[in-house]
């Protein structure tokens, strides 16, 4: 224990009195895709902005660690930023799973509007409490449900399938409430539980089940619509403090600017790929969705229970960014 914390003490401050220091960004996400592409532009703005005092390191495709990995690392200072999912970020910061409350979006603009409001501001001072600093909310788009066995069109469809979550708390009550067998599992081991039949189907945002080939190992996408995720674009609080208050500044701005990136790139591709999808032997289906929204209306009814002013914020807010 000892030499652990003496190693995260050198290494923090090789951080600090380094004038040019080389930090990592972690993310899970593939090539192509608008997490991926905006870690990347993210990089390159605060080297521009940081005059290369703060140089960026991207790793991809889970190359530095699963995300929950990613945020132990962030909270004991031994790495600097990660562009993080909001189900695993929830499990360090309960207070954001609120975000993907089911059927609570309708689009992204509204998602975005309630992110960059008080709300947005509330998770992120929870989030600071536990040594994280959200510097941006970045997109991960509206969930849709696939599955290698029917089509669902109501949420009797789903009753025996196990379907593949992210974990996260809101997410697994969502699909317990729809009758299915939720199974958590990491993104990285997806497409081989897939394939394997280890889980029958899965949920994510078109551009995730396009960008990671998911579609090759699932005939059917059922357009859902059931949640809003987000990508926490996530710097260490430890590391956070060490730059100059014009670094902070600098870094911020670069988040914000490739947050606007990556959500314009997240819209755009999401207009454009059922088609793509539908090309590639895909069967899309359209649901009974007042049936979907009846059956999770338990999952609002447990979750003011532990954040009852959250969670009434969080529908109002919605309901007047409703567009």
């Amino acid at each position: 224990m000892k030499k652990s914390l003496l190693a995260i003490a050198a290494a923090i401050a090789l951080y600090s009195t380094s004038a040019m220091a080389q930090y990592q960004l972690s993310h899970n996400a593939a090539p192509g895709n608008p997490k991926s592409d905006a870690s990347l532009r993210f990089s390159e703005l605060v080297a521009e902005k940081t005059a290369g005092r703060v140089k960026i390191d991207v790793g991809g495709s889970a190359q530095f660690g699963e995300d929950a990995e990613a945020l132990t690392n962030m909270r004991l200072g031994t790495l600097a930023f990660s562009a993080n999912s909001q189900g695993t970020t929830s499990a360090v910061v309960p207070e954001i799973a609120v975000l993907g409350l089911p059927f609570l979006f309708e689009n992204l603009p509204q998602a975005w509007e309630v992110m960059d409001g008080p709300v947005g501001e509330k998770l992120a001072a929870a989030a600071e409490a536990q040594g994280l600093v959200i510097l941006a909310f970045w997109d991960n788009g509206i969930r849709q449900t696939s599955n290698s066995t029917r089509p669902i069109t109501k949420p009797a469809d789903l009753a025996g399938l196990k379907i593949r979550t992210p974990p996260d708390p809101i997410t697994i009550d969502i699909f317990n409430a729809l009758g299915a067998n939720p199974t958590p599992l990491a993104f990285s081991e997806l497409y081989i539980a897939l394939q394997q039949g280890v889980v029958d189907g899965q949920e994510n945002p078109l551009i995730n089940i396009y960008s990671s080939k998911l579609y090759e190992v699932q005939k059917y996408i059922s357009l859902t619509n059931h949640k809003y995720e987000a990508t926490l674009l996530v710097a260490s609080k430890i590391i956070f403090d060490t730059f100059t208050p014009e670094d902070q500044a600098a870094i911020r701005e670069a988040a914000l600017e490739a947050g606007k990136f990556n959500r314009e790139r997240s819209q755009s591709d999401e207009a454009k790929l059922r088609a793509t999808l539908e090309e590639a032997g895909v069967v899309f289906n359209e649901v009974e969705s007042q049936a979907f929204v009846d059956a999770t209306k338990s999952v609002y009814d447990k979750w003011r229970e532990t954040y009852p002013e959250l969670v009434d914020e969080m529908v109002a807010a919605a309901a007047a960014a409703k567009k």
